[in-house]
């Protein structure tokens, strides 16, 4: 986790605690939350994966909510959605059999 620094910042002229910058006469500072550049990317990566694996396995999800077998093609189905949840648990793709969607 990184570290998380507190600075003062003004709200009228952006001033960061003693860095010098001219001021535009409406100075109040308010206290502002600092982290390395590195580690704000490093968690941006970080989230960019988790919220691309939430998004396969929501689309699973979906396929499973939204499918009815028909009654001949509960075991075929099932192995289908076996299948598709296991390649996004992998993060691979899965080859599409070119069966249509009932």
């Amino acid at each position: 986790m990184p570290e998380i620094l507190d600075i003062w910042q003004c709200i009228g002229c952006g001033r960061i605690e003693e860095v010098p910058q001219t001021c535009i006469g409406v100075c109040r500072t308010v206290k502002r939350p600092l982290v390395d550049l590195d580690d704000f990317r490093a968690l941006s990566a970080e989230l960019d994966a988790a919220r691309a694996l939430a998004e396969r396995y929501a689309l699973v999800l979906r396929l499973i909510a939204a499918s009815t077998p028909r009654a001949d093609a509960c075991p075929a189905h099932w192995h289908a959605l076996q299948l598709r949840a296991r390649a996004a648990l992998a993060g691979t793709a899965v080859q599409d059999s070119g069966a249509p969607a009932r």
